[in-house]
């Protein structure tokens, strides 16, 4: 803005400069041609009195240098002239001074001459016998003037184009620095150009907008900053190129990345071909899902387009941990056909004894024997089916039941009790150590805790073996402890022997009637309590289950 204000003066300067000298010049021409054509005048006068006084003999040892002096008879002809010879000369009847001189008694004119570049002057006053006397002055044209006068003229203009320039930028930057100065934090507050005043509040409107507009926006980013950081799934907000424009910290950790991601590409976060597939996807304008794994766990990748105005400006992914959920949906079928196997095998022993009695097949002899194998595996059955109502009871939260305070050692002494003859038959040794125990919890899962662990104790024993029930206080809490010497758990076993329907032996499992879902009992009724659950075993030497309750 400077330099076009200091040009604008620069040039306004020296056109005004150019046009005043120009104008001055013209003035002064005309000026000093009045007084010339005065002049001439009187001097036309003086000369016309000599001339009647003195005829001829006026022009004798006349010296005559800047005026022409021509005498002309009635009839144009020329009786005297002070620069040329009066017999050559063409008669001067036409000329317009002459005509106005015989007609008025005084006449003047003007001429020009083009090829001199000069003015002439005529005055001519008739004479009282009839004849005209002419005087004549040489006037330079303006333009031989300021040729005339052009080096001081050239001095002159250069002296102006300097004092313009230097006139020109101080008046620039003082024009300028009280827009410099203008504080736009406070428009209202400046004091400047009163021309600028409605700029000024214009601005301080406009400011006042800008400020509720960032504010506003600034809340809004505060808010989906709060919501997509305290979001466990993984959020990412990119533009139309893939750039990163929100991260929160879930994704980040899944990603692995590290300081600031934003303005990053997807791309340098993330080389998975199935992520990119699925931003490509969005950012065309389709919505997809994908399930990927990372890290050795499921998830599900939900990439959706950000329309603005009808076109794709963006893309949002929500990465979802789905690894519980898919892992449920496995054990969900894998529960499904192990109920089906275990239901499908007691029903076809009991379909096959009953069949052969119902034809009558079965010989007498065999015919208890016959009912005694439909009554083991419809008992069977029926654990099988109790076990899957408790687990189904564990899934649903068990809110039908209420913590209470209970005694552990209690607990364990009756279901050794209700033990000990199974374990008398199974030739193993069943006791009780232990104390008072007390712990809040509800008494129907704390004893199917004890009576499956110690269940599992005696079924995978051997004949003579030991099963010893520990049950007691530790100052925040009560233990129980469950060891056997029986056969043990294979180490690369230990961790699946709580899942639904694992066996560790198959054929001693269902020789001794197991079902294989008392350990997940375990598992689920400890969840519930709040309990934890440790395990210890080596094969052929026994195994040690301990169960902390909080």
């Amino acid at each position: 803005m400077t330099k076009k204000i200091f040009h604008s003066l620069c040039l306004v300067a020296f056109t005004v400069f150019l046009a005043s000298v120009v104008l001055i010049m013209v003035v002064l021409y005309g000026y000093f041609s009045r007084i010339e054509q005065t002049q001439l005048r009187m001097q036309t006068q003086l000369a016309a009195q000599g001339v009647e006084l003195g005829g001829m003999k006026y022009f004798d040892d006349m010296d005559i240098r800047d005026y022409r002096i021509t005498w002309i008879d009635k009839d144009g002809s020329v009786l005297y002239d002070s620069d040329a010879d009066n017999d050559t000369m063409e008669n001067h009847l036409e000329r317009a001074e002459v005509q106005q001189a015989l007609s008025s008694g005084f006449g003047e004119s003007q001429r020009y001459s083009s090829t001199l570049m000069e003015r002439f002057l005529y005055a001519a006053q008739r004479l009282e016998d009839g004849t005209v006397l002419r005087l004549a002055i040489a006037q330079n044209t303006v333009l031989t003037m300021l040729l005339g006068v052009g080096q001081g003229f050239a001095a002159v203009i250069v002296i102006a184009l300097i004092a313009s320039v230097l006139l020109a930028r101080r008046l620039s930057r003082r024009i300028v620095q009280p827009l410099n100065a203008v504080d736009l934090d406070r428009p209202l507050e400046n004091e400047g150009y009163e021309e600028i005043s409605p700029l000024l509040r214009r601005l301080d409107g406009q400011q006042s907008q800008l400020k509720a507009q960032q504010t506003e926006l600034q809340r809004r980013q505060n808010e989906l900053e709060a919501i997509i950081g305290g979001m466990s799934e993984g959020m990412i907000l990119l533009d139309q190129t893939g750039r990163v424009l929100a991260i929160n910290p879930a994704a980040m950790n899944l990603l692995g990345a590290e300081g600031s991601c934003t303005g990053k590409d997807l791309i340098s976060l993330s080389r998975d071909l199935d992520i990119q597939h699925a931003l490509n996807r969005a950012l065309a304008g389709s919505r997809e899902e994908k399930s990927v794994t990372i890290r050795d766990r499921q998830y599900l990748i939900n990439a959706n387009p950000i329309i603005s105005e009808g076109k794709v400006s963006g893309a949002a992914l929500l990465l979802l941990d789905i690894t519980e959920k898919a892992e449920a949906e496995r054990m969900r079928r894998e529960f499904t056909a192990n109920v089906s196997h275990e239901l499908k095998t007691p029903l076809q022993t009991i379909s096959g004894y009953a069949e052969l009695i119902q034809n009558g097949i079965a010989k007498q002899e065999d015919v208890q024997p016959f009912a005694g194998k439909i009554c083991a595996e419809a008992q069977r059955m029926m654990q099988l089916i109790s076990d899957i109502i408790s687990l189904s009871h564990l899934d649903e939260g068990m809110g039908d039941m209420h913590f209470e305070d209970t005694d552990l050692y209690s607990v364990s002494e009756a279901v050794v009790q209700d033990l000990q003859a199974r374990a008398d038959k199974a030739g193993v040794a069943l006791s009780l150590t232990g104390g008072p125990a007390p712990i809040s919890g509800i008494p129907q899962l704390v004893h199917s805790i004890v009576f499956n662990l110690c269940d599992n104790a005696i079924k995978y024993n051997r004949e003579g073996g030991h099963v010893t029930v520990d049950a007691r206080g530790d100052g925040t809490g009560a233990v129980l402890t469950v060891s056997d010497d029986g056969i043990g758990i294979p180490p690369d076993q230990q961790e699946r022997i709580f899942e639904r329907f694992y066996r560790v032996d198959k054929s001693r499992s269902k020789a001794s009637g197991g079902t294989g879902l008392g350990l997940s009992i375990v598992k689920h009724a400890a969840l519930v309590l709040g309990a934890e659950i440790n395990l210890e075993s080596s094969v052929g030497k026994g195994t040690v289950v301990t169960v902390r309750f909080r």
